[in-house]
This record gives C-alpha cells, structure tokens and sequence, in this order.
C-alpha cells in the first residue's frame, strides 16, 4: 500500500510540470493565434470560391465524413450559407469544453443578421483543423 501511495505520489510530481507546460501562457497564445489563422483561412477561401482550400482546413474526421470536396461544398452551402459567403467575422473567445478548444464567432450574413457559431477545433499532425461547426442557438451576440 505504501509502495502504491509513493508511486502515485510520484507519477503526480512528474505529470504536474508536463501539464503546465502544455497549458503555458505562450502555448495558448500560440493555439489562440493557429486556430484563428485556420478559421480565418476558410472563411477566406469560401469567399473566394475554393472549396478545396476550404476543405483542407477540415479534420480528417470531417473530410472522410464528406468523402471529398463536392460533399463538404453541398453541405456548407446549403446548410450554413452564411458561412459558405460569410460577411464581417469578430472572434468572440476560445475556450475548453471537456478538453477540447471550441472557438466562438460572430458572423454577418448578407441580409445583416448575426450568426453565433462554436468551432470545435482539433490539433492533427501539429496542425490546428475545424473539427465542426455549431450553432449558437438563443443568443444575439450582439
């Protein structure tokens, strides 16, 4: 029993350091800034019509989901047209939900009403992908 105690005492010691750093100042910021850059990066690409950049910003999860391009560009278009021709876009704060980073937006669309959507955000080969994409039901944002 003792033995047990002092083993756990300590793997604890040794997992405490490794979860701050993992949960640094610096590493959210750099999470912060990669995550915006992805979404940004989308949203830019589906206004431009590249709906194979846009979808090179999706999860592996998602991209087999669609099985490709054409899918995914039905789905967003049809589904989400606010977001297929998004107009302005605020941040409005990244957060954890059961460990995973979910990032919050804001959007216009073209007849000026306010979109609130939640980015599930996962990391895949040191590269931050949009893993999907909720809608904020009951709240303005404003």
């Amino acid at each position: 029993m003792r033995r047990t105690v002092l083993a756990f005492g300590l793997a604890l010691f040794c997992w405490a350091p490794a979860v701050a750093q993992e949960s640094s100042p610096e590493r959210a910021a750099t999470a912060d800034a990669g995550i915006r850059a992805v979404i940004e990066a989308q949203m830019q690409a589906f206004r431009a019509g590249d709906t194979g950049a846009a979808f090179s910003h999706a999860s592996p999860m998602i991209q087999r989901m669609f099985g490709g391009v054409d899918g995914f560009g039905r789905m967003v278009s049809g589904q989400y047209p606010m977001i297929w021709q998004p107009g302005d876009v605020r941040f409005l704060g990244l957060r954890q939900e059961r460990g995973v980073p979910m990032q919050r937006i804001m959007l216009k669309d073209s007849g000026g009403a306010l979109h609130l959507f939640d980015y599930e955000m996962t990391e895949s080969g040191g590269v931050w992908r949009i893993n999907g994409v909720f809608p904020v039901e009951g709240e303005t944002g404003a």
